[in-house]
């Protein structure tokens, strides 16, 4: 029997073969940073309101490489393929030195700031990374990992390149640095050494490259590192700029951590490849979140289930003027439609009638870097519960069987698989794990069980394996 396999309704986008840094920063004219005017606003620094361009961005990401490639203790250590390890909470500096550091050719493993020396080794060693990029907070953990590892003090401190809380590089506020930062290379160290003539490009077979690696933990065992590919990411911004989203340009307000997935591809990529501004706030917190849409008119949030919560229950939300907030997409567990009532009518209550208040989900997993559904919002209202329909480019199939023999008829339950140009290349140096999740013809089996109704929308109905875990203030399971 032929399997039955689901396409999605949209017209699919051509798959670019390049670098994740040509791709967002390619010019397609004069004065222009990624398709956009270079003057515009990039992201913003939540607390101070320092605010970079395109144009700067672009020129401190390639600072932030040729620094790297120059700076005699950084040479050895970042060579093209070589794995860089960011640990730092949401930050200005994040996006440059992200972006930096794939310029560069360098593949990026990225680790959740609640770590503990022992998880931030294991993910150290598993990855191969041979340097640091971490916020000077996080310096003693980083420092008790090396120790750990069996490093000297002198081997660990030229293994570190330290992100300041000090914004002056990006012409903000002047702030002491805390004295474990002493005598460690610092991003302003780097940038100020050069700038990169161009990026390392990654064109052809080259684009299928790892440039990520997300750490994608379930019930047992360590976490695996998913190899994500130049070419997962840089189809993925295609895929979600066909799909609709609100209009506009007011700013999103990113609040969810940059060194998940979503964050990555849904803060710092996507807003940047369409020409809207972000502002980041280094960790959620009800009050500053508040305070944040007031103070910058957001329009746009990416969130999950405790930010809800919190917009329903936390009393900041009657302290500001949140009616400039039309769209909210959820990234987590399928939403219940009495929490969403419940924001709405609390939001909605304080503004004009006719207001817009639409929130919505979108459905993914690391290993598919991330998204593969999205709820659009003229329908969000009416199907709470669904994640979407298919992204474009992408293939699905509900499996009734273990061995993928038999798939389910249309509206019955089955395991969700997914095919297609976003799907990881494997999991790092796990061959077994690989093999147990990628069919030979690469389906990708996610573990959930779904349902599609007649008109190609999906609901998530079951699991049969915990999801990615994910800290937002505690350990949260996130299917986006």
């Amino acid at each position: 029997m032929s399997p039955r396999i689901y396409t999605s309704p949209f017209p699919d986008v051509p798959v670019d073969h390049c670098s994740l840094f040509t791709k967002l920063f390619r010019s397609r004219g004069p004065n222009d940073v990624g398709g956009h005017p270079e003057s515009w606003t990039a992201y913003v620094d939540a607390a101070s309101g320092t605010g970079l361009t395109r144009a700067q961005v672009k020129t401190l990401s390639l600072s932030f490489a040729y620094g790297l490639r120059d700076h005699p203790t950084t040479r050895p250590l970042t060579k093209r393929g070589d794995t860089v390890l960011l640990f730092s909470p949401n930050s200005l500096a994040w996006p440059i030195v992200l972006y930096g550091s794939v310029a560069a050719g360098l593949r990026c493993t990225l680790a959740n700031t609640a770590y503990t020396s022992h998880e931030l080794g294991f993910q150290y060693k598993d990855s191969a990374a041979k340097l640091v990029l971490t916020y000077e907070e996080n310096i003693g953990v980083v420092m008790k990992m090396f120790e750990e590892q069996g490093y000297s003090n002198a081997e660990a401190r030229q293994r570190i390149v330290v992100l300041r809380r000090d914004l002056r590089w990006a012409g903000g506020p002047a702030v002491s640095a805390l004295p474990e930062a002493a005598g460690l290379v610092s991003l302003e160290e780097l940038l100020a050494r050069g700038v990169l003539d161009r990026e390392e490009t990654f064109e052809g077979e080259a684009a299928h490259e790892t440039v990520y690696l997300c750490y994608s933990s379930g019930t047992t065992g360590n976490p695996k590192g998913v190899e994500t590919t130049h070419q997962n990411m840089t189809t993925l911004v295609d895929i979600i700029v066909k799909f609709p989203l609100p209009p506009g340009d007011a700013p999103m307000l990113g609040i969810l951590p940059f060194y998940h997935i979503y964050g990555v591809a849904n803060l710092l990529h996507h807003p940047f490849y369409i020409g809207v501004p972000v502002v980041i706030q280094t960790r959620f917190d009800p009050e500053q979140f508040c305070a944040n849409i007031q103070k910058y008119k957001v329009a746009f949030a990416c969130i999950v289930p405790p930010v809800l919560v919190a917009l329903a229950r936390h009393p900041a939300v009657d302290s500001y003027d949140l009616s400039s907030l039309q769209y909210m997409c959820s990234g987590a567990a399928p939403l219940g439609a009495d929490l969403v009532k419940m924001v709405q009518a609390r939001l909605l209550s304080k503004r004009k009638h006719g207001s817009t208040c639409l929130i919505t989900q979108g459905y993914g997993l690391t290993e598919t870097s991330p998204s593969t559904h999205m709820l659009a919002f003229d329908v969000c209202d009416e199907r709470v519960g669904s994640i979407g329909q298919l992204f474009p480019t992408l293939k699905a199939r509900i499996v009734a069987d273990d061995d993928g023999l038999v798939d389910a008829e249309e509206g019955e339950r089955g395991e969700l698989w997914f095919q297609g140009p976003t799907i990881m290349k494997g999991y790092l140096g796990n061959p077994t794990a690989t093999k147990h999740s990628l069919t030979s013809d690469r389906w990708f089996k996610t573990g959930d069980i779904a349902i599609r109704d007649k008109e190609g929308y999906y609901y998530i109905v079951d699991r049969k394996k915990e999801l990615i875990k994910y800290k937002v203030s505690k350990r949260a399971k996130v299917i986006a």
